[in-house]
């Protein structure tokens, strides 16, 4: 950490750490840790006036936002999100059902033990495999069934990383009360 801030002068949140790195980064509270989104809140009589040195800018952004509008982009809610999620080293995958679809959130570089973890304590500790397939080939495939058919239905062990957008069927199997 040292290193990275000191030598190559960058802020701690840009680096890429483990999850102990980020357990002792963020014991120590350090401002550079923490992430950051701009967002611009201006009033209409100082945009009127132009009172503000971060005019030009807004006046490029309202530029790009009327184009957008003009091709249809409705909000730009979803990339602050999305910008939201990318400086928190957040990521998201599925599970569903027959009756329900639920999005889950983790830290980037989350093994699928520590994820089922996130559903239930009881789908960590009786981990046995995550069944995957990816968001793209189901859109792509059109059905849980064709994506199997096709062999792009994954099973995978405990070192699994969970990619952005999984869709995961956790199986598990707790048989001994949890150890105290």
């Amino acid at each position: 950490v040292l290193e990275h801030v000191q030598k190559d002068n960058k802020d701690v949140r840009k680096g890429d750490w483990s999850n102990k790195e980020i357990e002792v980064i963020n014991s120590l509270h350090l401002i550079t840790a923490k992430p950051v989104i701009y967002l611009i809140n201006l009033s209409e009589k100082d945009y009127i006036r132009k009172k503000n040195k971060w005019l030009p800018n807004i006046k490029a952004a309202e530029d790009r936002k009327a184009r957008e509008a003009e091709l249809g982009t409705a909000s730009i809610l979803p990339k602050v999100i999305v910008s939201g999620y990318q400086s928190l080293q957040l990521i998201y995958f599925f599970t569903g059902g027959p009756d329900e679809v639920r999005a889950w959130t983790v830290r980037r570089n989350t093994k699928a033990p520590q994820a089922a973890g996130v559903i239930h304590t009881d789908f960590e500790r009786g981990f046995i495999m995550a069944e995957v397939m990816k968001y793209a080939d189901l859109k792509e495939l059109g059905s849980e069934g064709a994506v199997k058919s096709s062999g792009k239905y994954m099973q995978k062990g405990r070192d699994y990383v969970v990619d952005d957008g999984d869709i995961i069927f956790f199986k598990f199997n707790v048989t001994a009360p949890k150890k105290k």
